[in-house]
């Protein structure tokens, strides 16, 4: 569900009384549709997250910490000139459209009061930021120029326009008998006839008073509503338009799994009572609803760079190997080009000159053979150009077989490093990623922070029986946790032939038991490529089996002496287990 005006006015009231006269302390731009203002008031910090996303636009408190960009996009740094120590002056809804106006009085540059106005316009698909002084655009977040618009454009210097509204009456204008009255001249059914009959308000809303008035009753037509049925709407509009009219009931309606689906101003009993959430504020119920769906988002957008790059290296090393197959193919030939060599040389009295080839016997197999020759070369030196091709082909056929041996680790690496890609769990893990490509000569031009950050430690579980277990994050601390920390009589796993962590045991000279290890070789399931799939093959050994040579690339190790598990993870094992250190 989107957000709507009638919920956008309640929750813009609610940042009224919370917000005004704060001043504007920092400005940051997590990533290219989210804009995060840290406002202080006399007695606490608040953070105010806008957003332009299509599919999560809004405006509301959050208390999430973000992972901010190395460089400030330019139109951070924008607001940073015009808004840094600005003071919110008012907080304006444009009745029923969801837009809101932040007033803030700022000093600019000579040193002059001016009031700047953030424009927050949170419709879909065309959401936006315009920063606008004296009705003048000073920049958008996302600039409208006349070739994406020919009715509405926001690009620097421009007027400042409202967006066109629609044609229907608002919601929160109009009596509750008025929307019945206008819904049942249409020859629709109810719901479609109340949607086109007002605006303002999300669907969910108007299903809402259908339930209420009618249950579980779907296939009613508005215009054949009789008085009685008619009023029974009626009456639930009203008690929509009594929660809305009292401040809201921050209401969010979950599915059997627990995911939010829906959210409103009022009770959503349409739901059922056991799946409704309520919440103390709005911004609350906001962030609830797309905390986790931008959680994703964000990270999508902060690696999707990288995952491009690694993928086309994985691609790109794939079809190298493929082309040195064929090669090492192609060289089986070679006794071919000997045998044309040792012929020719038996038979040099038997070639013409100029001649294009000649058919002498193989004393092989007393079969004739037909050799072709270089017109341009003698009978000798055509016997000793087959003498070179073929020791040619032979030395490529020696290096063709290291060079798919180094192939197949290299696109085993790569596998791995593409898996570590797409669960980062944020910016820093995407950044340690960077430094072990770079270390491996994949990244040239990656520049490491100038602020170094601590390296995130590896995950920790406890297991039932009271063992500590490990996990690395990625490669490198794959290779630190199994070569360095872990100690020989520690039990390592991994799942077989496919990318993931590892996953260590700590023993401290004990005996592992079995509950352990099927907690230990679930946890190295879930923290792999094949989470999700059942009876899924585990390898796991002692740790004083492992080794590593120096050819292998980060986090590749080789043991020989192992056994084999087949594991289907517990749901919710790793919550279970995880330890409060676990980030």
């Amino acid at each position: 569900m989107a957000l709507d005006a009638a919920l956008l006015a309640l929750t813009a009231g609610e940042l009224k009384n919370t917000l005004l006269d704060a001043k504007i302390d920092k400005i940051f731009e997590p990533t290219r549709d989210e804009v995060l203002l840290t406002l202080r008031t006399r007695t606490d910090t608040f953070k105010l997250l806008l957003s332009a996303r299509s599919g999560s636009a809004r405006i509301c408190l959050t208390k999430e910490t973000f992972e901010n960009p190395q460089t400030p996009p330019s139109f951070c740094m924008l607001l940073r000139k015009h808004l840094t120590g600005g003071r919110l002056t008012a907080l304006e809804v444009e009745p029923g459209d969801r837009l809101v106006f932040l007033r803030f009085l700022c000093t600019n540059e000579m040193g002059d009061l001016v009031e700047n106005v953030l424009a927050v316009e949170l419709m879909g698909r065309y959401s936006n930021l315009v920063l606008t002084q004296n009705g003048r655009i000073i920049d958008a977040l996302k600039r409208v120029d006349f070739e994406d618009s020919d009715i509405r454009q926001l690009l620097p210097g421009l007027p400042y326009t409202l967006p066109a509204k629609p044609a229907k009456a608002d919601f929160c204008s109009m009596t509750s008998a008025q929307l019945v009255e206008a819904a049942c001249k249409l020859d629709l059914p109810l719901h479609q006839a109340l949607i086109k009959s007002c605006a303002g308000v999300g669907p969910v809303v108007l299903r809402e008073a259908v339930f209420r008035a009618f249950g579980g009753e779907t296939a009613l037509l508005a215009s054949e509503l009789d008085e009685d049925r008619r009023a029974a709407l009626t009456t639930a509009f009203e008690a929509i338009h009594a929660d809305r009219l009292a401040g809201g009931r921050p209401c969010l309606a979950a599915d059997d799994e627990g995911k939010p689906v829906e959210f409103s101003f009022t009770a959503l009993t349409q739901y059922g009572e056991g799946r409704l959430q309520f919440y103390g504020s709005f911004s609350e119920m906001l962030e609830a609803y797309y905390c986790r769906k931008d959680r994703a988002e964000r990270l999508r957008q902060k690696s999707r760079d990288l995952h491009k790059t690694v993928k086309n290296l994985h691609e790109r090393a794939v079809r190298k190997q493929a082309a040195r197959k064929e090669e090492l193919a192609q060289s089986g030939k070679a006794d071919q080009l000997r045998l044309f060599g040792e012929l020719l040389q038996a038979n040099l009295w038997a070639v013409e000159k100029g001649a294009k080839s000649v058919t002498v016997t193989n004393y092989y197999d007393g079969q004739p053979v037909t050799i072709p020759l270089d017109v341009r070369l003698s009978a000798s030196a055509n016997a000793q150009k087959y003498f070179k091709d073929y020791k040619k082909k032979q030395t490529a056929a020696k290096m063709l077989v290291k060079l798919l041996e180094q192939g197949e680790q290299e696109i085993e690496y790569l596998a791995t490093v593409l898996y570590e890609v797409e669960t980062a769990p944020g910016e820093q893990a995407l950044g340690e990623i960077r430094q072990e490509l770079k270390g491996q000569g994949y990244l040239k031009y990656y520049k490491v922070r100038d602020k170094k950050s601590k390296p995130a430690d590896f995950y920790r579980y406890r297991s039932s029986d009271g063992f500590l277990i490990l996990v690395g994050r990625n490669n490198l601390q794959n290779e630190k946790l199994t070569l360095h920390t872990a100690r020989g009589r520690d039990l390592w796993f991994h799942v077989k032939n496919a990318p993931g962590s590892h996953t260590v045991v700590m023993s401290e000279g004990k005996d592992i038991p079995l509950t352990t290890q099927n907690e230990a070789a679930q946890l190295a399931v879930l923290h792999s490529s094949l989470a999700g799939g059942v009876k899924v093959p585990v390898d796991y050994t002692f740790v004083k089996n492992i080794r590593k040579t120096g050819d292998l690339r980060p986090g590749m190790v080789l043991y020989e002496s192992y056994e084999t598990a087949y594991v289907t993870p517990e749901p919710g094992l790793a919550q279970r287990l995880a330890l409060p250190k676990n980030r």
